[in-house]
């Protein structure tokens, strides 16, 4: 059996999380690769399948990798497939969330092109704090943190002016309880809840990547945030062999999807080895 692990070419040397996933394939007797998404040269249909894992080059390409992933479809088994790639990889599926019923934080969709009065839509929405984001981003790319008042609003629309050249971006509140009580990340796998996982930026910072030097760890969960994570991973339209679901609290304690992950997410399995047991014999399975 030959899988593919899909890549990037400068994927950074510090990236040791799925070494437990190596290993646990090796185990199995596969024959493990493991090419660039984008390098022209390699034969996806050579493989029994693609897993789609540390692909973390295509934000600025996002319609290229679309079309990687519809054409390695076609050419052998894909994990997660190409029509939950295409969904996934566009923040417009967080809108689609909210109207199946899935709490959300709120958000303001901003069309690349359009204008937007800032300060009267802080003002309507009672936002001191706020937060934007590009609708095709991840690791925090081109996000913005930025108070309410002349000075944060001015900084925030030339951000705007800048990125909506090229770009759609979402404008949220800011959940100040990234700060203290960190994004909750669970990890389903194969249809089952597996593990979870708290992180936790650096004192005064946002960011919960460890890009950033945030510190991640194990973290125990309550039935509500189990029920709510199984409830996400319900809706999904598509045949999904893994997930991350990525949680904030807001301001009155509930429980907001910040980020749905389906496609090229960090799985952790530096602190839940196990799970690459888990994750490789599932894919094994359906092979």
């Amino acid at each position: 059996m030959r899988i593919a692990l899909a890549t990037c070419y400068d994927l950074p040397d510090w990236e040791v999380d799925d070494r437990p996933l190596h290993a646990a394939f090796e185990q199995r007797g596969v024959d493990l690769v493991h090419p660039a998404w984008d390098d022209p040269t390699f034969d996806w249909g050579g493989c029994d399948a693609c897993l789609i894992r540390t692909t973390w080059d295509y934000m600025e390409r996002r319609d290229e990798y679309v079309a990687w992933a519809q054409q390695v479809d076609t050419s052998t088994k894909l994990f997660n497939p190409s029509d939950i790639v295409l969904w996934n990889t566009h923040k417009s599926y967080l809108s689609d969330l909210e109207s199946w019923g899935i709490p959300i934080t709120p958000s303001v969709w901003i069309e690349s092109g359009s204008e937007i009065n800032l300060r009267q839509v802080l003002s309507d929405r009672g936002w001191k704090k706020a937060f934007l984001k590009p609708m095709i981003g991840a690791t925090a790319r081109e996000t913005l943190r930025f108070e309410a008042i002349d000075s944060g609003i001015e900084l925030a629309c030339q951000h705007l002016e800048r990125m909506l050249i090229r770009e759609s971006m979402i404008l949220q509140p800011y959940l100040s309880s990234v700060e203290t009580e960190g994004e909750l990340s669970l990890i389903m796998i194969d249809g089952e809840f597996s593990y979870a996982v708290r992180k936790l930026p650096v004192p005064g910072d946002y960011r919960v990547q460890d890009d950033f030097g945030a510190l991640d760890q194990p973290a125990e969960i309550s039935d509500t945030e189990l029920g709510l994570a199984h409830d996400i991973m319900s809706v999904v339209k598509g045949e999904w062999l893994y997930g991350r679901t990525d949680f904030l609290r807001d301001q009155e304690g509930h429980l907001k999807l910040s980020e749905l992950e389906l496609v090229e997410p960090s799985l952790f399995f530096r602190h839940y080895p196990e799970a690459a047991d888990r994750l490789a014999d599932a894919l094994c399975r359906r092979l």
